[in-house]
This record gives C-alpha cells, sequence and structure tokens, in this order.
C-alpha cells in the first residue's frame, strides 16, 4: 500500500537526539495556537455546513410534500430525527474514547497505540451498531407512541425508523473512524469522506421521494432509504481511505483483533459519554413528549423545525470544539498542560465570537428563517418566532457549554461532564419544564425558557472547570 507523500496528521517532533517529543509537528509546526486552532477547525466546519444542508434536506422535502399529509410527515420527521439522534449518541460515544486515547498517544508520540486504539474503535462501533439495531427494530411502535404519535404521524414513524435502523453497523463504523481520524490531527479527511455522505444522502433522498417512477413516490420511507444508502458508502469509503493511510496511521488486520488493554481504556472514557449522552436523550425524550402532548396544534413540527434551524449555530461550536479536543489532548500528551489550557480557550473565544454573530440572525430574521423550511405554514411561524428569538439570546452560553464539552470530552474527563450536565438538565429541563407545562398556557415558549436557563447554568460551572484546570489531570 502506498504511503502518503503529505501528510495531515500532527507528528510530534522529537528533540535531537531522541528523548520525548516536545513540540506538535507535520502541518501544525512552527504554528502559533490561533492557527494551529485554525487549521484543525476549518475542514470540521465546512463539513459540519454541509451535514446542516443534509439534515435540513428531510424537512426540506417534507415541507413541500401534499398539505394533506405534511403535517403528520413533520411531526414523524421529528420523532424519527430525535430517535436516529440516540442511535448516533451510542456509536459516537465509542469514537469519544477513541479520540481521546489517540490523540493522547499520538501527541506522545507513541504510533503504535494509536494505530491499535482506532482498530479497537472500529470493532466496538461496528459491534454497539448491531446491538442497537438488533434492539431497537422490535421496539419502534412502541417508541413512536411514547412520543405522543398517533394515527397516521405514528405508522410514518414507525415506518422511517424501520430502516433507518438498518444502517446503526455502518454508522458505529464510520463515526469511529472519523473521530479517529481527528484525533490523530487529521480533520482534512473526515470533511471528504462525509462530504460524499452528505451528497449521496441529499441525491438518494430526493430521488426516492420526488425521482421519476420506479425509484421516486416513497414519502418517508424515500427519505430513511437515502440515508441509508449514504452511511453505507460512507463506510466503505472510510475503511478503504484507512486501509490506504500514511504509515503511522495506516489500519491493519492485526489491529482489529480484540485486545482487551486497548478495548478497557477506550470504554473506560467511552463509557461515561455514552451514560451522560443517554442520559441528555432521555431528559431531551421527556421534553418532547410534553410538547408533543400540548394542545397547540403543530408544537411538535415547530419545535424540530426550531432545533434545524438553531443547529445552524452548532457548525462553529461542533468544529471549534473538536480542534480543542485534538489540540488539548495531543498538549496533554506530550504533558504540556499550559498550551492545552491557551489551545482550548482560543478555541471558546472563537466560538464564542461566531455563535453570537449567527445568534443576532435568530433575532432579526425568525420569521424569514422559518419560511425557507415550512413555506406558507402561518402556524410554525407564529409558534416558532419566539422560540429563535431565545435561541439567539441563549449563543454565547451554547458555545460554552459546546466547546468545553468537547474538549472536557476528548481529553478523558466525561465522568465530569456527565455530573454537570445530568445536574442541570434535571433540575430545568425536567423539574422546570413539567411545571411550566402544566402552568402557562403558552407551554412550548416556556419549555424553551427553561431550556435556555439549562444552558446558563451549564456554561457558569463549565466555565468554572476549565479555569481550575481539573479537566487536564483525567486519565485515559
Amino acid at each position: 500500500m502506498p504511503e502518503s507523500t503529505e501528510s495531515d496528521t500532527i507528528t510530534p517532533q522529537r528533540p535531537r537526539g531522541g528523548g520525548a517529543p516536545t513540540e506538535l509537528g507535520g502541518r501544525l509546526a512552527g504554528l502559533s495556537i490561533p492557527r494551529q486552532v485554525f487549521v484543525l477547525a476549518i475542514w470540521p466546519l465546512l463539513e459540519q455546513l454541509l451535514g446542516f444542508a443534509v439534515a435540513a434536506t428531510d424537512q426540506v422535502l417534507a415541507g413541500r410534500f401534499d398539505a394533506a399529509v405534511r403535517m403528520d410527515t413533520l411531526d414523524a420527521l421529528a420523532v424519527g430525527g430525535y430517535f436516529s439522534w440516540l442511535l448516533m449518541i451510542l456509536q459516537g460515544a465509542v469514537g469519544t474514547g477513541g479520540l481521546a486515547l489517540i490523540s493522547r498517544s499520538t501527541g506522545a508520540g507513541d504510533h503504535g497505540l494509536a494505530r491499535r486504539a482506532l482498530g479497537q474503535a472500529l470493532v466496538l462501533g461496528t459491534a454497539v451498531g448491531f446491538v442497537v439495531m438488533l434492539v431497537s427494530l422490535p421496539l419502534l411502535p412502541l417508541l413512536v407512541r411514547a412520543f405522543g404519535l398517533e394515527g397516521e404521524a405514528a405508522d410514518l414513524g414507525v415506518a422511517y425508523l424501520r430502516i433507518v435502523c438498518l444502517s446503526a453497523p455502518f454508522t458505529g463504523f464510520l463515526l469511529a473512524a472519523t473521530a479517529g481520524l481527528r484525533g490523530s490531527g487529521d480533520t482534512r479527511t473526515p470533511f471528504f469522506i462525509m462530504t460524499v455522505v452528505n451528497l449521496v444522502n441529499i441525491g438518494f433522498s430526493w430521488l426516492f421521494t420526488f425521482g421519476p417512477e420506479p425509484f421516486g413516490g416513497h414519502g418517508v420511507q424515500g427519505l430513511a432509504a437515502g440515508t441509508v444508502v449514504s452511511w453505507v458508502v460512507g463506510a466503505v469509503l472510510a475503511g478503504v481511505v484507512l486501509a490506504w493511510s500514511r504509515a503511522d496511521f495506516r489500519l491493519e488486520r492485526t489491529h482489529l483483533k480484540p485486545h482487551a488493554e486497548t478495548l478497557r481504556r477506550i470504554i473506560r472514557v467511552g463509557l461515561p459519554s455514552a451514560v451522560e449522552v443517554s442520559g441528555m436523550w432521555l431528559i431531551n425524550a421527556w421534553l418532547l413528549r410534553l410538547i408533543a402532548s400540548l394542545p397547540q396544534e403543530g408544537s411538535l413540527g415547530t419545535h424540530m423545525i426550531a432545533i434545524r434551524i438553531e443547529s445552524l449555530s452548532f457548525l462553529p461550536g461542533f468544529a471549534l470544539g473538536a480542534a480543542s479536543a485534538t489540540l488539548a489532548g495531543q498538549y496533554l500528551g506530550l504533558g504540556d498542560r499550559s498550551r492545552a489550557g491557551r489551545a482550548a480557550l482560543v478555541a471558546w473565544i472563537y466560538g464564542g465570537v461566531l455563535m453570537t454573530v449567527l445568534g443576532v440572525l435568530f433575532l432579526v430574521f425568525p420569521a424569514q428563517l422559518i419560511g425557507l423550511v415550512v413555506p406558507d405554514s402561518p402556524v410554525h411561524v407564529e409558534l416558532g418566532v419566539p422560540l429563535l428569538i431565545l435561541a439567539g439570546v441563549s449563543q454565547p452560553f451554547l458555545a460554552t457549554v459546546l466547546i468545553l464539552k468537547h474538549t472536557f470530552r476528548g481529553t478523558g474527563d466525561t465522568r465530569a461532564v456527565m455530573r454537570i450536565s445530568y445536574t442541570s438538565m434535571i433540575l430545568f429541563r425536567v423539574g422546570a419544564a413539567t411545571l411550566v407545562y402544566h402552568t402557562m398556557e403558552d407551554g412550548l415558549f416556556w419549555i424553551w425558557v427553561c431550556m435556555t436557563l439549562d444552558l446558563v447554568v451549564q456554561a457558569i460551572v463549565f466555565s468554572r472547570r476549565f479555569f481550575k484546570g481539573d479537566w487536564q489531570l483525567a486519565k485515559v
């Protein structure tokens, strides 16, 4: 297999005469920390931008279905998309553990451990995907109706998820692969892989819904089938790329053989992340159940439309969080806590500025943004405008939570993230939200107020932990 002539990795520079590495190398050698953050963040940002377009595709296509089925379809996609998020959470936790171990070992110059961690993460991610698929399929009717969907909306939700669940093993493999590449410092290759995935998703989703017969005309099942095709293509592409990767991060068969110690280290970091984010999912599922039970028609669809629009601001947060996690992890691998902290701080500042600017757009153009997703739907506009105003106000706090959570997870501090997240979310997204559901007439708006307060509290607590430096002491 040929070696790459130009590596995008962060290869540690060793001092003359050998010894432990003292600097990050590769494309980041000699760069200032702000420029290192930029180099690592630009590709995930472009990836997130394309991913946003793809994530919105299903809702945009569904928003153009016949008016007689539009409301039921949007509600079904709201629940279907939310359950799909759970599937990715469970599999993405493996990627979190793999990224933390790979970034530390790459920073320390131990490429053998990095390659072994990659192989073990791929095996574990695929296995988790199979388990998730097998457990989920028979439970889908019960789960969909637990969210409050009935009749045609419930049937459409089950039909959508039965197809999407088939992609779980491929999703697990692909998420582990892209997380491992980012942990090694290569953020460009995951961008190109996910570009292919997203373009395939858009193309096949359109083909299966609005394309010519016999391909088109399949409604929500067509949207789901487009998603499955894209994840299968992505998993195959990622496997080929890793098998033909650069010498210091090339996947070989021996790396796929179970290795108990490496698996244990990945699980030690990934399991708390899985518990944390799964708990977040359950808490938000409770919120979704409350919203689906509100008397205002279109509440559930409006909630998911507003979340989809707000997710535009997630893009710089996720991208800079990924850069921060990689740099902080690798600098800690070098034993340099000071530069690990500076890298995370720079990413935090960049993300806060960018997300606040996007928040201004939510404040100024809320109705227009909703109209782009669901044209000619005054119900969704009326309910959604106040939600986007709250989203705009909360952007500085959301930026803090997104970037610092990514940073802490990427350095192995997943237990603290779990404790802080659970405490705040149970207080506001369960306790306070249930109270306003039973006492406030405009329930959807006040539930979003509770969500905003949760972000404020989490931002304050995570900021305090960051400046104390406890997150730098986590073991991987």
